[in-house]
């Protein structure tokens, strides 16, 4: 049988591509595909402990048994205009967030965060030329949905809005965007806060800075220990937003 896998971030280097088709025994698992990956490419199991897995755009461990046609990513730690019908999306274009701060607020709410992460011209004492952000782009889209859905039942809040951007971003530009109303300023800042930070530790998206001396992925956080990792126990850091 054939699977597609998918690879991201400092990933697709270290494979050298962003994506190919595998052929597999019948009954193969996801187990099987990074067997295969860490003979040919010894430098991928150094990061694996890293990685999380998914199949069809569900987090997944190295057990699942693989089908014809099956999709299978693997992902390194992750850095993810609204449709009328969702809380959540990724685009490419300049974020207004005076625009989607209005179409949030309404008469009953006390209070309204955005939140922006922004491009700063440095890191770690390094000159940053600009950013470069990637995405598994459906999965980070249910992710992202998930979590606004998650966020109006754990914290009571009135609605929620979460954008990403991908591509080229410059120094000062909004990345991600998170809108939170609410009848309480306590509930809103609240749910900002767990919205940003699960976000950057749980959905596949991940950046890339470009220095005066020089490109690398960005360092990210972990991924929660109940997202199975493709070998053992985490290892450091490898890619993230």
């Amino acid at each position: 049988m054939r699977v597609q896998v998918l690879f991201f971030g400092v990933l697709k280097d270290i494979v050298g591509r962003p994506s190919e088709a595998l052929e597999l025994d019948e009954g193969a698992t996801v187990g099987d595909v990074l067997q295969h990956y860490e003979s040919r490419i010894p430098k991928l199991g150094q990061v694996l402990p890293s990685v999380a897995l998914s199949v069809n755009q569900h987090y997944a461990g190295p057990g699942a048994v693989l089908g014809e046609g099956d999709e299978v990513a693997l992902l390194p730690p992750v850095s993810g205009g609204l449709p009328a019908v969702s809380r959540a999306a990724i685009v490419r274009e300049p974020i207004d967030t005076q625009k989607i701060l209005g179409q949030i607020k309404r008469p009953e709410d006390g209070a309204a965060i955005a939140f922006e992460g922004i491009v700063r011209n440095n890191t770690k004492g390094r000159q940053t030329l600009y950013l470069d952000y990637e995405a598994y782009e459906d999965m980070a889209l249910k992710q992202m949905e998930g979590l606004a859905e998650e966020a109006l039942e754990r914290f009571q809040v009135r609605d929620v809005a979460l954008v990403h951007r991908l591509g080229r971003l410059q120094i000062g530009e909004t990345s991600v965007l998170i809108v939170v109303a609410s009848a309480h300023r306590g509930a809103a800042y609240e749910a900002s806060r767990w919205l940003i930070d699960t976000l950057k530790r749980t959905v596949p998206i991940w950046k890339k800075e470009y220095f005066v001396d020089g490109a690398v992925w960005a360092d990210g956080e972990l991924f929660p220990d109940e997202i199975s990792r493709a070998q053992g126990s985490p290892a450091k850091p490898v890619a993230s937003k």
